[in-house]
């Protein structure tokens, strides 16, 4: 297994179907192989489950998709224990929740208390049910799809879930040459249904295994901490990034580095994610626009240790 290889085979599979989103690729298959959750949050129809349903087409592993409703019960994600008349005993009966990849297609359309039934699986990967734990299968991501909050229908995720995902895109809008190329290229074919995977699940815990043992100085850790302390201490926040905050940016960081075909990581990594690690885990105060603009202001102004640029 070659790392870059299979890399940029599963990138090539996903850009088939996603048109002019390198970035939502990379920062999908970074999450995957960080061990994290990816929450894709925009408007309807511009390819947020498209995005989910290539990445798990693109791996030869267990994948299962939950549509997320008003009506959705907690049970109908983690499972339930069935009584069996003829054994005359209960049954576990496993959930969606029960696979590598789980899509959770928006996920602010059910209840916050179904919504809950994630928190275990993603932060601990096991479920609790009936005074019993299940461990899920590994690797195990979650990638949810969200509308914005102020369209009809939608329930806010609380800030404990927000926090248990690695990292949090937007799609946006094609622009006009993709699109051009999406309406002429899928007039016929929807190029989804030829996608093959291209990687096995051994594949990707032997690339997760390189990614976490990719080299990060100290310095690149202390420049980590600098950023996610000054969240905390920002006039224009009034919740800063938890320390769960600190330890995904460095393994997502990690992962990019593997990506990007180094094994050591650089500011540049750091950068690069924390525009997506950061501003949903945090709240800003009254009257900011843009907790976004805030976490680039934040990564500009704190400085880059000596040492950081170069591995060691």
């Amino acid at each position: 297994m070659d790392f870059e290889t299979v890399a940029r085979a599963i990138l090539g599979n996903i850009e088939k179907v996603v048109d002019g989103k390198p970035e939502a690729a990379e920062a999908a298959l970074v999450v995957l192989l960080a061990e994290g959750h990816l929450l894709i949050e925009d408007v309807p129809g511009v390819g947020k489950t498209v995005l989910a349903k290539a990445l798990g087409r693109s791996v030869s592993c267990s994948v299962r998709r939950i549509q997320f409703t008003p009506d959705l019960l907690p049970s109908d994600i983690t499972g339930v224990s069935v009584y069996n008349q003829v054994d005359r005993e209960f049954e576990f009966k496993p959930g969606a929740v029960f696979a590598n990849i789980v899509i959770g297609d928006e996920i602010n359309r059910a209840s916050p208390k179904t919504q809950s039934a994630l928190l275990e699986a993603m932060e601990e990967r096991q479920v609790t049910v009936d005074g019993t734990t299940y461990q899920l299968a590994r690797p195990f991501t979650v990638v949810a799809t969200q509308n914005p909050f102020e369209m009809e229908g939608t329930y806010a995720l609380p800030e404990a879930q927000r926090d248990r995902f690695m990292a949090r895109i937007s799609m946006g809008y094609p622009d006009p040459a993709a699109e051009l190329a999406m309406v002429q290229g899928r007039d016929a074919d929807n190029p989804y249904d030829e996608l093959l995977p291209v990687a096995s699940v051994d594949d990707i815990t032997a690339m997760i295994a390189i990614a976490r043992a990719v080299h990060v100085s100290t310095a690149v850790e202390q420049y980590v901490v600098d950023m996610v302390q000054a969240t905390r201490a920002d006039p224009e926040l009034r919740l800063g990034a938890s320390p769960r905050a600190t330890l995904q940016l460095v393994r997502a960081a990690k992962a990019r580095a593997a990506v990007q075909g180094r094994d050591f990581v650089l500011p540049d990594d750091v950068d690069a994610l924390s525009k997506v690690v950061l501003p949903h885990r945090l709240i800003a105060m009254r009257g900011v626009s843009s907790v976004e603009d805030v976490v680039a202001r934040i990564v500009a102004e704190t400085p880059v240790p000596a040492g950081a640029v170069q591995p060691g």
